[in-house]
């Protein structure tokens, strides 16, 4: 398995909207292994491909505090429902930066999983809210798209400033 590079905003790669996967195969499998153990070293809870630069519709979450509850989802499909709710985000693509977003209380997400196989889960709480956060990466969204302009602007400023630091 291999650490993947994760693009940190407001890189124009995080823009792109991802095409669904055709077949899962091994190529697929392996990319799947290297973004959650990618996600893992973040820290993180979730990673979508697109923000390891593959514009394939994966995303990969595990909200538990043992990290043994693990969820790979290709070409997701959500149903939103339920109250929108406030909750604090963060990204690994926005590092550094929380702040609110509204979100659906339940999702329902149809994939299929690293084997190939369809999976539906009926989904809430912080793991309905994270896959809500991965999905969106698919489409070329960040959250803070979700922010106001200037609040936007404000974390695209520090970002760009520690990225000419890094340099």
């Amino acid at each position: 398995m291999a650490l993947l590079e994760i693009l940190e905003f407001p890189d124009p790669r995080l823009r792109t909207k991802a095409k669904p996967v055709v077949r899962v195969d091994d190529s697929v499998r392996k990319l799947v292994a290297n973004m959650f153990e990618t996600m893992y070293d973040a820290p993180g809870i979730g990673l979508a491909a697109t923000q390891v630069n593959v514009h394939q519709r994966i995303i990969v979450v595990d909200v538990s505090e043992n990290r043994d509850e693990p969820h790979a989802f290709i070409n997701p499909e959500l149903t939103l429902s339920g109250e929108v709710l406030e909750t604090e985000e963060g990204c690994l693509s926005v590092p550094g930066f929380y702040e609110p977003v509204t979100r659906h209380e339940f999702a329902r997400v149809s994939a299929l999983n690293e084997r190939g196989e369809s999976v539906e889960l009926d989904l809430e709480g912080l793991l309905a809210v994270c896959v809500q956060h991965e999905c969106d990466h698919l489409e070329g969204k960040l959250f803070v798209d979700y922010l106001s302009s200037l609040k936007r602007t404000r974390i695209r400023r520090k970002l760009e400033k520690a990225h000419r630091v890094r340099v």
